[in-house]
């Protein structure tokens, strides 16, 4: 059985990583867990994102994002639909 609060804690840390990002709350013991997650520079672009037992990212009104065996991937798209740019690499 998948361990879905590991993976929203992945999940909070990969979408932690994109600069117009920020992580509000990481609610793990709710019923169901979850990362809320909203764009720096806007209080309305914002998404409250669930893991479903098979390992989906789903946002609030039901997009799923991705899957835990890509959590990079799922946290870049919620990026993209939040208008978040990616940080910056450094050399």
């Amino acid at each position: 059985m998948l361990d879905t609060m590991f993976c929203l804690e992945r999940f909070a840390l990969a979408a932690g990583r994109h600069a117009d990002l920020s992580v509000q709350d990481l609610a793990l013991s709710r019923e169901p867990a979850y990362v809320a997650v909203r764009n720096r520079f806007s209080l309305t672009l914002a998404e409250t994102v669930t893991c479903s037992d098979e390992g989906a990212f789903i946002t609030s009104w039901g997009y799923r994002l991705g899957h835990a065996d890509d959590v990079e991937s799922a946290a870049a798209r919620l990026a993209y639909l939040l208008a978040a740019l990616p940080t910056p690499k450094t050399a």
